[in-house]
């Protein structure tokens, strides 16, 4: 006998249109019985963005700038922070005009179900590589434990105190301003920073559900540019500091750098002290970037099924599973510069930029202007042209038998 669904099962079910989490089913039907939730508050948003942009990919920036010159390396960063503001910006104003909650709807919208559905295997593939990264580090830390972007903060501030009372020592000698080119493979080895920037600033999944939770939604853009200037602040004064402490001895991941004497009083408890607090960091950013694996995959292998956060038989054994798969991948990836390489040259710059750039070339909706299409072409131009060179760059240096360039 075939069974009917039942009412309830229709009313959740999802059409392949739908966002992954509709506004009535995330901040309505599981509101408190009291109804006491109102709407983000401006600097609870700046912080909840803040804290999905500052991840893993700070602590390989300090190997990046060493890589292209002090100089070229914080101009780069700086670059990125205004091109991803500009890429947001453009998610934001297209979500509004096609009515979606989610990135994957807006992507709906203008390329159907296949343009959704790439978009979220690219998440799934950058949100995955991510949650390695995080779990290398995090093992490399297990006697450690949980909290905030704070821990960030005093990251940098601890790296910057050990840097300035070095320099006061006149232990540190002056940094690489530019980049060495001793030859043509060196060259092209710049392009190989390319996806760390990018994954540095990748958020784009996350800004409209945290849009969703606001009192006065109209003030994202404000909140997004906020949470960037603070986000490269951060970024910048690591990369900084922890070039002129550590200079061209700066390993990929400068946490590992952090291992050794320091070569000041109390250097092995401010080693610890350095190590915690970014673990406590890394550990409350997990169960966003996972949150956000977890739904887009489950988007992508049951379109039409009734919501995840009412499945829990699904909940549970999509948890498992993509737990299993990142605890294993984690010890088989070498360094977390592999990681990137990977994920930020393909998954992470068609998330950032090539979607966002694609959405506004195609307006379905008539909103864009001719500065938009202008900077969206430049957007595709620059992440398809850069992360063609760096993985090549990277195929090279596999292959490459020139035992002076470092690969």
């Amino acid at each position: 006998m075939t069974m009917l669904p039942t009412l309830s099962d229709r009313k959740h079910r999802r059409s392949p249109r739908a966002a992954l989490l509709s506004q009535k089913i995330g901040y309505q039907e599981f509101e408190s019985p009291e109804g006491s939730f109102h709407g983000a508050s401006i600097s609870g948003a700046v912080f909840n963005l803040s804290t999905t942009v500052v991840g893993a990919g700070i602590m390989a920036l300090p190997a990046t700038v060493n890589q292209l010159g002090l100089i070229p390396g914080l101009v780069a960063i700086i670059f990125v922070s205004m091109l991803t503001e500009s890429s947001i910006d453009k998610i934001l104003r297209f979500s509004r005009a096609s009515k979606s909650t989610t990135y994957s709807g807006v992507a709906a919208d203008t390329f159907g179900r296949a343009g959704r559905n790439i978009l979220q295997a690219c998440i799934v593939i950058n949100n995955t590589g991510m949650l390695v990264v995080y779990m290398v580090i995090i093992d490399s830390l297990r006697y450690t434990s949980a909290l905030s972007v704070g821990f960030a903060v005093m990251f940098v501030a601890i790296t910057a105190g050990v840097t300035i009372v070095k320099l006061m020592e006149g232990k540190i000698g002056m940094p690489r301003l530019m980049p060495i080119l001793d030859n043509q493979a060196s060259f092209w080895k710049l392009f190989t920073t390319v996806p760390v920037l990018v994954t540095a600033y990748i958020c784009h999944h996350n800004i409209l559900p945290i849009e969703n939770e606001l009192k006065d939604p109209t003030q994202m853009k404000l909140i997004v540019r906020k949470s960037l200037i603070f986000c490269t602040a951060i970024y910048i004064a690591t990369s900084f500091f922890g070039v002129l402490l550590f200079g061209d001895h700066i390993l990929d991941d400068v946490l590992a750098n952090f291992d050794a004497d320091l070569g000041i009083p109390y250097s092995s408890l401010l080693d610890d002290l350095i190590r915690l607090s970014y673990c406590l960091h890394l550990m409350l950013v997990f169960p966003i970037v996972f949150f956000s694996l977890r739904l887009n995959i489950d988007g992508l292998l049951f379109p039409y099924a009734i919501p995840i956060a009412i499945s829990k038989r699904r909940f549970i054994s999509t948890t498992v599973a993509l737990m299993g798969f990142i605890f294993v991948g984690a010890n088989f990836i070498p360094s977390i510069w592999d990681a990137f390489q990977f994920t930020g040259a393909t998954a992470a710059v068609c998330v950032s930029y090539i979607f966002p750039a694609a959405i506004t070339l195609r307006d379905t909706h008539g909103i864009a202007t001719k500065n938009d299409r202008l900077i969206s072409w430049m957007m595709i131009f620059l992440a398809v042209s850069t992360s063609t060179v760096a993985v090549t760059s990277d195929i090279y240096g596999l292959f490459s038998v020139d035992k002076g360039v470092v690969t």
